[in-house]
């Protein structure tokens, strides 16, 4: 939400009602803004302004940064007709505005960052930021060091016209290795394993750029960022 804001917008988001309720409510003489009744739908409310709607403070909470630990079965967009989003997992308000900073395919787990500030996610997603997903990959063929090799060099994904960027490859166990990539095409790690010869049989991401998965959260689970999360992404 950018400020100075409308008014019936304003009240809008922050009650999370459709336009025309919040412009009945003003017409209604419901809403005060600094302890004045306004009834102008165009009205311009600023940050610094208190508005109260049917006597209920309308407190915007300005930017905010989460990061979700994203069970399987949950998909990565704000609605769905057929499964449940990331969205459903939060209990906080106002969250018309928020999306997801890196999405992951509704069979893959782990880290998610959601927030409502643009600036921030782009500077995590964009490739030209190079900023490292890290990936645990476990396969249906034991991992060679060939294949090791080809992903660290970058490999032809099928439909694609360049190779991919040079990965971060380490084999964990036989079945099993990180893999660190900064691009984000669709299906993006599944197509690498197939490129070498091998298929995707479980898919867990535990880091982006430098923000690490907290151990402590749960599959389902969110909390808020810390300032100094915040921070690291914060620049270019």
């Amino acid at each position: 939400m950018k400020f100075p804001c409308r008014l019936d917008k304003f009240i809008s988001h922050l009650a999370e009602l459709p336009r025309s309720k919040a412009r009945a409510g003003i017409k209604r003489q419901e809403v005060q803004v600094n302890g004045e009744v306004v009834s102008a739908f165009d009205f311009q409310v600023t940050q610094q302004d208190e508005v109260t709607f049917a006597g209920e403070p309308m407190v915007f909470l300005g930017k905010r940064y989460f990061m979700l630990h994203k069970p399987v079965g949950y998909v990565c967009a704000n609605v769905d007709e057929l499964h449940p989003t990331v969205f459903d997992l939060l209990d906080e308000p106002n969250m018309a505005d928020f999306h997801v900073a890196g999405r992951l395919d509704i069979d893959t787990t782990g880290l998610v960052l959601i927030t409502n500030d643009g600036d921030w996610s782009h500077r995590i997603t964009s490739p030209k930021h190079n900023k490292l997903k890290t990936y645990l990959v476990e396969t249906q063929e034991p991992i060679t060091e060939e294949a090791l090799e080809q992903l660290r060099s970058g490999v032809q994904l099928h439909n694609e016209k360049d190779l991919t960027r040079p990965a971060k490859a380490e084999a964990l166990a036989t079945y099993s290795l990180r893999l660190s990539i900064s691009e984000g095409k669709y299906h993006q790690v599944k197509r690498m394993l197939a490129a070498v010869g091998n298929k995707v049989v479980e898919l867990h991401r535990e880091q982006i750029g430098n923000i690490i998965l907290d151990e402590n959260l749960a599959s389902g689970e969110y909390k808020e960022l810390t300032a100094e999360e915040i921070m690291l992404h914060s620049k270019t």
